[in-house]
């Protein structure tokens, strides 16, 4: 089983960008399921239900989120409206939508899960804990667990890694927006890379524009970021090849590819 997982989708251009390369990518690679994190796909800053229409559209599956899920209103309003979306899972008790989703991909069950770290983050529930008590009811759904790591120290997404090895198919890093070059297979079948990266902008600081990152940098001064919206584009993923029977990951695989235009 081919799984493809698009890194954070940054803004207009990133959309743009992920509608261009995503046929590519399906003509190529033949992937069962696509997933994407589009924490950042509606300007940088969330998602709106018409933004995650389009992801769809594109053939993405099922779309995981981050830090940045409750600052656009559409999804804690009424989160129905999005049911292939999932958000953080160690969210407290009450908090609007669902942290996983399982899938019928072709005969196979395909379970989705989407935690959020706290290291250098906001104060939430502990994923690890999180983790361990879902786990135990995951694994009776599905063979195949995928698990969209939303942190910002690499550390605590390769504890998660090996706290869940064995049991995940794969614990993906994502939230920094720039690819790391770490991808391994753990010796329980388990696959990781610390990030995934982004899609956005190739000219930019993760998917912003310079200028005011900079200027945020050298002054110390509030600055409103805003994604760039033109020039080449960055299109980051990953390619894993899964065992459907165990669920053990045998492969993973990079995608980088920068887009003219």
């Amino acid at each position: 089983m081919k799984v493809l997982f698009i890194g954070d989708i940054v803004g207009q251009l990133g959309r743009d960008i992920c509608r261009k390369v995503i046929p590519d990518c399906v003509s190529q690679y033949k992937p069962d399921i696509i997933i994407a994190n589009g924490e950042n796909s509606a300007h940088g800053y969330s998602i709106t239900e018409k933004v995650y229409k389009e992801l769809l559209e594109m053939g993405v599956q099922v779309v995981t989120m981050g830090n940045h899920i409750w600052e656009k209103k559409e999804y804690q309003k009424d989160p129905d409206k999005f049911p292939r979306l999932i958000r953080p899972a160690n969210y407290p008790a009450g908090a609007p939508g669902s942290g996983y989703i399982t899938l019928d991909v072709r005969g196979t069950k395909i379970t989705v899960v989407n935690l959020l770290g706290r290291v250098f983050m906001q104060c939430l529930d502990c994923p690890f804990q999180a983790a361990q008590k879902m786990f135990p009811e995951l694994q009776k759904a599905a063979k195949v667990i995928i698990v969209d790591m939303h942190a910002e120290a690499t550390s605590e997404k390769c504890a998660l890694a090996h706290f869940l090895d064995g049991k995940a198919s794969a614990v993906l890093g994502t939230h920094t927006h720039v690819m790391t070059a770490d991808e391994r297979i753990l010796p329980g079948g388990t696959a990781f890379i610390s990030d995934i990266g982004m899609v956005g902008a190739y000219d930019s600081i993760i998917g912003m524009e310079k200028e005011q990152i900079v200027k945020r940098f050298l002054t110390q001064m509030p600055e409103k970021f805003q994604p760039t919206e033109k020039g080449p584009g960055l299109f980051n993923a990953v390619l894993l090849t899964v065992d459907p029977a165990s669920g053990q990951t045998s492969k993973i695989e990079r995608i980088y590819r920068v887009v003219e235009g």
